[in-house]
């Protein structure tokens, strides 16, 4: 029987030579992970429009969605993800409000995060780039 595949869209936000990574809450599944906000896709929604409110819900920010970057398929034991990456940007404050945390961080600072398995080869990737 195959895996269920769950679609999932994450943002890729840049100031200054740094990116945003959030850090998913104690209660979560992979808790206390870092990775790049978003969520998954819902329904009939379109990636920008997922990711759009799904960084609204979680950071109550507003975004403008960008091209696609990557496109990442990751098999974990029960599932597989299908991490869609779009380069997004905001002039919004960050308020964390369903995430546990939030930095900032240098691309040479990835390697001190604990990233879940599709976003550790997204940051491997984007890193290449």
């Amino acid at each position: 029987m195959s895996k269920p595949h769950i679609r999932v869209v994450a943002a890729e936000i840049e100031r200054d030579g740094r990116f945003l990574i959030t850090q998913r809450r104690p209660q979560a599944t992979m808790p206390l992970m870092w990775e790049f906000p978003g969520g998954r896709v819902e329904g009939d929604e379109t990636d920008p429009q997922a990711l759009r409110r799904e960084l609204e819900e979680k950071l109550h920010i507003r975004v403008e969605v960008g091209d696609q970057m990557l496109l990442v398929s990751h098999e974990y034991a029960d599932y597989t993800i299908d991490l869609a990456v779009y380069r997004a940007s905001t002039a919004d404050i960050i308020n964390p409000v369903a995430v546990h945390d939030f930095r900032w961080v240098l691309p040479e600072e990835f390697d001190q995060y604990t990233f879940p398995g599709a976003d550790a080869e997204t940051v491997e990737q984007l890193l290449r780039s």
